[in-house]
């Protein structure tokens, strides 16, 4: 799919996220010179012809008060991760699920999920229950507590656009 230069200003735009407005396509658009629908109408092309891959939220957990966040890692034999897998998804603790192929002889694991909690005990609860519910816990796995978080982003498609801070107030505020 070919882009255009207005394409690659609304990536640019986006890189760093929505505004956090009540009208964030109409505040987008207002910066790029477009209408709330024309962005929306580039966005639904750009999603369809592949060019953004997923289009979703980034939540900043800490922020929020989960602090305590755990990779799990299970070794699970190949012929099984799926379905434990689709189990394992169906948990509301469970933020992020998928499976990678294992690294040997020093890293035997191929199914990771993503935990967070507002305490290291409440995570631990969680991963118990799982582990119980699943059947996972018959399997080797560790359990990796993250303990600084140096980046948090979507993906970069293309630089930001130029824009003012005081245009908009939320990023002249530190907001968005």
């Amino acid at each position: 799919m070919m882009i255009d230069g207005i394409d690659e200003r609304l990536l640019g735009a986006l890189a760093d996220g929505l505004p956090l407005t009540p009208h964030p396509y109409a505040d987008v658009g207002n910066w790029l010179g477009l209408s709330e629908g024309q962005v929306l109408s580039r966005l639904r092309r750009l999603v369809s012809g592949g060019v953004i891959k997923r289009f979703g939220v980034i939540v900043r957990h800490r922020e929020l008060g989960y602090v305590a966040n755990a990779m799990v890692v299970w070794d699970i034999p190949d012929q099984l991760v799926s379905g434990l897998a689709h189990k394992a998804i169906g948990f509301e603790c469970v933020t992020l699920c998928y499976e990678r192929p294992r690294s040997l002889p020093d890293w035997p694991y191929n199914l990771f999920c993503m935990i967070h909690g507002k305490s290291r005990e409440t995570v631990l609860k969680q991963i118990e229950e799982l582990n119980k519910e699943t059947g996972l816990q018959y399997w080797p796995s560790e359990v990796l507590f993250s303990g600084k978080c140096f980046k948090q982003k979507g993906a970069r498609y293309h630089a930001a656009p130029e824009i003012e801070p005081e245009s908009v107030p939320e990023l002249a505020l530190g907001v968005a």
